[in-house]
């Protein structure tokens, strides 16, 4: 069996892909252009991409193609219809990180909510040695205990960080895009109620037609004066340019994880926002972590023991 991994560099390099190697012969591209997908699997048995796109065209021209591994939870970089089709099987690896992004929910939080990027500068610039205080409280902030902590897509892991803020002593609320998910213990609300009433609001919610710029210059005014809005969901929830402008025109602050571009395009309005300090961006390592990463590996290899075993049925 020929399997090749086509964006390895995305799993990072500290993963031991030739576990794979068990599987038959391996080829390892650490990234694959548009231009290259198609003679990188043309004799392919098995696909592992995690961005990638494989379309209906690239499809059509691999017959020897029985797997795509799709080395994510999302699976909207594979043509379902064309594969269904082709008779092509698709595999995803769902619940691999949900710790991960949890953690990362929390790390961004915090950061904004204890002002850490002044802190971090007084001390460093020598503004606190100067100072001749013990202590510096220029930049007042607050606790997660008391606060209102809104959920927007209560899937596993917005029930993750629900759990979590609750032990840390917010009241937990949320809102449902797809309007379905109300069965939890915590209770639902609007999503206007919930921008308004929130202190800090964290989006772990898909990217579909429902959601996409759910997050826009009608509705960012609802927002209260020093509330955290974090987007741990996808890019294209959030109409960036508009939040932009939110964010230099008053006391807002945000946290964002993904973009609806990625990497970041230098266009980008976020890059010219004024109060720096009140937009922190990581670049979509919230999935991340070393643990998540290993799961994710070890789901892979899992959805090709299960396909080896069917195909011998």
């Amino acid at each position: 069996m020929y399997i090749v991994i086509l964006d390895a560099k995305t799993l990072g390099d500290d993963l031991d892909l030739t576990v794979l190697k068990k599987f038959g012969t391996l080829s390892i591209y650490p990234t694959t252009s548009k231009e290259q997908i198609f003679e990188r699997i043309e004799t392919a048995d098995v696909i592992i991409t995690n961005k990638v796109v494989i379309d209906a065209n690239l499809l059509e021209r691999t017959p020897k193609l029985k797997l795509i591994c799709i080395a994510a939870t999302g699976m909207n970089n594979v043509d379902l219809t064309a594969t269904k089709r082709k008779g092509i099987e698709v595999k995803n690896v769902s619940g691999y990180s949900t710790k991960s992004v949890a953690q990362h929910t929390f790390s961004m939080a915090f950061y904004l909510l204890e002002k850490m990027a002044y802190y971090d500068k007084v001390v460093k610039d020598n503004t606190w040695s100067d100072s001749g205080l013990f202590t510096d409280v220029s930049k007042p902030f607050y606790e997660i205990s008391g606060k209102k902590w809104g959920i927007i897509g209560l899937g596993n892991i917005g029930k993750e960080v629900a759990k979590i803020a609750t032990v840390f002593g917010a009241e937990v609320s949320y809102y449902s895009t797809s309007g379905e998910n109300h069965r939890t213990a915590y209770p639902h609300q609007s999503l206007e109620f919930l921008l308004k009433d929130c202190d800090i609001i964290s989006i772990h919610a898909p990217l579909n037609d429902k959601t996409y710029q759910l997050i826009n210059e009608i509705n960012l005014p609802y927002l209260k004066e020093k509330a955290i809005l974090l987007n741990l969901g996808r890019g294209g929830i959030i109409n960036e340019t508009d939040l932009a402008f939110e964010i230099d025109r008053r006391e807002i602050y945000a946290g964002l994880d993904v973009l609806e571009t990625e990497p970041i395009t230098r266009e980008n309005r976020l890059n010219e926002v004024k109060h720096k300090e009140r937009l922190l961006i990581t670049p979509h390592i919230a999935w991340a972590s070393i643990e998540a990463r290993k799961k994710l590996l070890d789901g892979i290899v899992k959805n090709i023991e299960d396909f080896l075993k069917k195909d011998k049925v």
